[in-house]
């Protein structure tokens, strides 16, 4: 019995610090100057990342108010950034996954992180 309660509560621990190293997937609300607010968002995809960066837009101007687009950025940040083009990283990442479904086993390289969209923004009431 007391295998039982010690293996639970490991695995409770496990479960607790594995949540906890996950990435976030929008950023809080930075504000800049002219009530202008700037957040991130972070996905596999870059419709992901640009509708968790709506998202947090949304959250941040609140139920009252909608976020007025005055700047967008997208960026690329795939495992293979620097070393081949957005296009052949994209490739890169299918073969990839090809190869593992034929295998049997995962080889996924994407991340969470690959693509970051970047909003400023402004708050107007409704």
């Amino acid at each position: 019995m007391k295998k039982i309660s010690a293996i639970a509560c490991l695995s409770s621990i496990v479960f607790v610090l594995t949540a906890c190293t996950s990435n976030p997937t929008k950023t809080l609300a930075i504000q800049n100057a002219n009530n202008q607010y700037e957040v991130t968002g972070l996905g596999k995809s870059q419709v992901i990342a640009k509708n968790n960066a709506i998202t947090a837009a949304n959250s941040t101007c609140g139920k009252k108010a909608a976020p007025i687009l005055v700047d967008e950025k997208n960026e690329y940040n795939g495992a293979l950034k620097g070393v081949f083009d957005e296009q052949t990283g994209k490739m890169i990442t299918a073969a990839a996954g090809v190869i593992g479904s034929v295998i049997g086993k995962s080889n996924g390289i994407e991340k969470d992180t690959d693509y970051q969209t970047t909003l400023t923004f402004t708050c107007k009431a409704n």
